[in-house]
């Protein structure tokens, strides 16, 4: 973890988090500027640090909007929030459809159905790389098991799973990917992430709506393809983006959960001790992973009119960005946030996820429910983990992820 002590850090740049987050960084923002100016491509924004701003943020929609300007920090022109919108970039009411739609798929009764499934993939893969002995942590455990998991729901062939694990990847870092990767034509600012994966898993989206428009299956995409709103479908374009956010969110922030998770076991052998001990902590210990490994850096929302927020006055059409990375170790709300303990108290809630409000995770409880079953098949397996070489980080501000993560795992 980084040790950097200026608050003066570039907060958006990649290598700021080449070490993982840079926790004193945010500690002193939280002290001495909790609503704090600072540049980014040469236009402001409001960079909000505590936990209770966050939250205050979140669940007032009506003021700062996810729609007027999206979600990432560069500014965009109409043009390209209208190619790259999906349910993350919208208000109500168009956010309400969206989720109604989405949200059968995810509900506890469904996702209680995907856990044979999780079961079987997680107790496979970690028989493998203790098999195995020397494994990479992430192409071993962290990066198969959500995307394996989401393409089962999604009904998506399983030799496609590697395939759309790098497109994922490229979403996060496309360097050295040419423009017309993927037969892509679209200019690359039109495209989310600017990345030409996109297009590819647009076009593999598409392909996947006319299959089982004509050839039905039991899977999320049947279910997409059959949902109803006041009576209207999905249409292609918010189709395309729903795949989209699925295949993306479904893999990248559940795998970065993990591959920190396990890090964070690594680091503190007493936790996973006490977790083997007392496998009751289990639900406790998913919780403190997602809230360690915080997943999603932070978030965009542009206010739509004059506000105030913690006495800092806020404009119309200023950006208000939110930083889930410093909000989940703030020390007014997290006993020591600095330790990974998992007996840690449930409440106050971490908010990797976004805090209670019409924007939570739509994929929250499968997110929880993967972690869960991990865990819960590595206490059966007595499985350990012993790091075996330099952790790489992605090259990232957004996403804190862990690229490869050398070590060596055994069981009983």
């Amino acid at each position: 973890m980084s040790t950097t002590t200026n608050a003066g850090v570039d907060i958006t740049d990649p290598a700021t988090y080449a070490n993982g987050i840079p926790h004193s960084v945010f500690a002193e923002m939280r002290r001495t500027e909790p609503i704090a100016r600072r540049m980014y491509a040469e236009r402001p924004f409001w960079a909000v640090t505590r936990y209770r701003d966050l939250v205050t943020v979140t669940r007032d929609p009506r003021t700062y909007s996810n729609a007027r300007g999206m979600t990432n920090l560069p500014d965009l022109t109409e043009e390209q929030m209208n190619a790259r919108r999906s349910i993350i970039d919208t208000d109500a009411p168009d956010h309400v459809r969206l989720r109604k739609l989405g949200i059968p798929a995810f509900t506890s009764h469904k996702v209680k159905s995907y856990e044979d499934v999780t079961r079987d993939i997680a107790t496979q893969l970690l028989r493998d790389a203790a098999e195995q002995g020397s494994v990479d942590v992430v192409q071993s455990i962290s990066a198969p098991l959500p995307i394996r998991v989401i393409i089962n729901i999604l009904g998506v062939p399983e030799a496609d799973a590697a395939m759309l694990v790098q497109w994922s990847d490229e979403l996060i870092d496309s360097t050295g990917v040419p423009a017309d990767a993927y037969g892509n034509t679209t200019p690359l600012e039109l495209l989310p992430f600017s990345a030409p994966a996109s297009h590819a898993l647009f076009e593999y989206g598409r392909k996947m709506r006319e299959e089982r428009t004509r050839n039905p299956k039991d899977d999320l995409t049947t279910a997409l393809v059959d949902a109803r709103y006041e009576g209207e479908a999905l249409s292609d374009y918010d189709f395309k983006n729903m795949f989209h956010v699925l295949v993306f969110a479904g893999n990248e922030t559940t795998r970065t959960a993990i591959s920190n998770g396990i890090q964070a076991f690594v680091e503190n052998p007493d936790q996973l001790d006490l977790l083997y001990a007392r496998p009751e902590l289990v639900e406790n210990a998913v919780e403190e992973i997602i809230r360690w490994a915080t997943p999603v850096l932070h978030m965009r929302r542009t206010a739509t009119q004059d506000t105030e927020l913690a006495g800092v006055p806020i404009k119309e059409d200023d950006k208000v960005v939110i930083f889930y990375a410093s909000a989940n170790f703030d020390d007014e709300e997290f006993t020591d946030p600095l330790r990974f303990d998992i007996t840690r108290p449930v409440k106050p809630p971490q908010v990797s996820f976004g805090a209670k409000g019409p924007h939570h995770c739509l994929g929250a409880p499968l997110a929880r429910m993967e972690i869960r079953v991990l865990l819960e098949e590595m206490i059966k397996q007595g499985t350990r983990f012993e790091q075996a070489g330099s952790i790489v980080r992605t090259n990232s501000s957004f996403v804190n992820g862990i690229a490869a993560f050398p070590a060596i795992v055994t069981s009983r």
